[in-house]
């Protein structure tokens, strides 16, 4: 290790990378770039990935939506086109056979309706749910709580409004908690006030009631609107929808086959798509840097092969003048280590300082794109080691060619 404090050792460095200094500035380009594009491609798969991550925010993303429509094929006296509304037997019968499968299970009847709170109105969603609708879509609370068990024991006539409602129905600074609105002409004690999501939100601006409340005062029967079904961890998303469709057509007698009588949508499959995407978009980044990084560490070989053969005579000398041929290989690697080390070095702050700008101007807002598009410090240093191990390996070729040649014969070298 004693080369690497020699003063002379460094001189002849300098002196080399300065008498060719286009062709050690092209080099040092071509091992910056790749490593300058394995940081930012790298960066900017994370921020997507954060960017999608924020757009299901603290939504069940293992859930299952089943509606009806209506038959495209007669079935058992029934003729095409019968239409048939989900009821609570379905719930329970579901409930039943896959408790293995189902984590959480929440009926839905939802209405439009005018909304009154004095003199202040205006028509919003109204939905029918039972608590369970929390733990599947989490509701960020602004004042109260969200429905509770005993608002579906006691067919409460209580209200869960968004931020907005409240805007529109209340004056500034208002307590919401505790005051009255009136629904469908019917008064509710608004319990909680919640935030809307930025991320996926089936309802957008809804009052939530009790299911049950809902059905005594809209007359629904047993019917249910939808429904929303949350898989437990490690069961098939895909193969539990084809089982609880296959169950509902037994159950509302249509056919087996029958495409168009249930309609539902799978956001596990979906979201699979996209996790295969950002799985496949980050194999390519690794693929494309990695590449990038081999080419200009080759190039360093390359560029250090011809500037061998440029310095034949000058090797020749100092072989003549007792120079091992260990030493001269260690000086033309330690120059191949040096310049891949400062190439690096400039890579790795140009990299960061590009996904700075990006997380300045597309990583912020609501509309954000790429969110704190960052790389692990860990994926940093094993990505910088390696290109240390491979610009010591590239150095070897040439360090070789440098050694094999005897003094004699490159001191006639012209």
């Amino acid at each position: 290790m004693k080369f690497l404090f020699d003063s002379d050792t460094w001189q002849e460095i300098y002196g080399s990378i300065r008498k060719n200094k286009v062709r050690t500035a092209i080099t040092i380009i071509g091992v910056l770039w790749g490593i300058f594009l394995l940081v930012v491609l790298l960066g900017s798969a994370r921020g997507l990935e954060n960017s999608f991550n924020k757009l299901f925010g603290n939504f069940a993303t293992n859930s299952v939506f089943v509606w009806t429509q209506s038959t495209d094929t007669p079935f058992k006296g029934f003729q095409e086109g019968r239409r048939f509304r989900l009821n609570m037997n379905d719930i329970e019968v579901l409930k039943s056979e896959y408790t293995k499968e189902i984590k959480l299970l929440a009926p839905r009847n939802q209405t439009n309706n005018l909304i009154v709170k004095d003199f202040k109105s205006g028509n919003f969603q109204v939905s029918g749910d039972y608590p369970v609708l929390d733990q599947i879509q989490k509701k960020q609370l602004l004042y109260g709580r969200f429905l509770n068990e005993n608002d579906i024991m006691n067919t409460a006539k209580v209200a869960v409004i968004s931020e907005d409602m409240y805007k529109q129905l209340f004056e500034i600074d208002e307590m919401p908690i505790g005051q009255y609105i009136k629904i469908n002409s019917i008064g509710y004690q608004v319990i909680g006030v919640y935030k809307p999501s930025n991320t996926i939100d089936f309802d957008g601006d809804c009052a939530y009631i009790p299911f049950t409340t809902f059905k005594k005062v809209y007359n629904t029967a047993n019917n249910v609107d939808w429904m929303m079904i949350t898989a437990n961890e490690g069961t098939d998303i895909e193969q539990m929808e084809a089982d609880v469709l296959q169950t509902l057509k037994g159950l509302h007698k249509v056919h087996p086959d029958d495409e168009r009588a249930f309609g539902s949508v799978n956001l596990g499959k979906e979201i699979g798509k996209v996790t295969g995407f950002l799985t496949g978009m980050q194999f390519l980044t690794w693929f494309v840097g990695i590449a990038t990084l081999i080419a200009g560490v080759f190039a360093i070989g390359n560029i250090l092969l011809i500037t061998v053969k440029e310095r034949t005579q000058e090797i020749g000398i100092r072989r003549a003048l007792g120079a091992t041929p260990k030493s001269v290989r260690q000086q033309i690697i330690l120059e191949s280590v040096f310049l891949t080390t400062i190439a690096g070095m400039i890579g790795i702050i140009f990299g960061a300082s590009i996904l700075a700008l990006i997380d300045s101007f597309l990583g912020s807002g609501e509309d954000a794109v790429l969110i704190n598009p960052t790389v692990d410090i860990p994926i940093i240093i094993i990505a910088f080691a390696t290109l240390i191990v491979l610009g010591t390996l590239i150095g070897l070729i040439p360090a070789h060619m440098a050694t094999v040649v005897r003094p004699i014969e490159a001191l006639r070298e012209e």
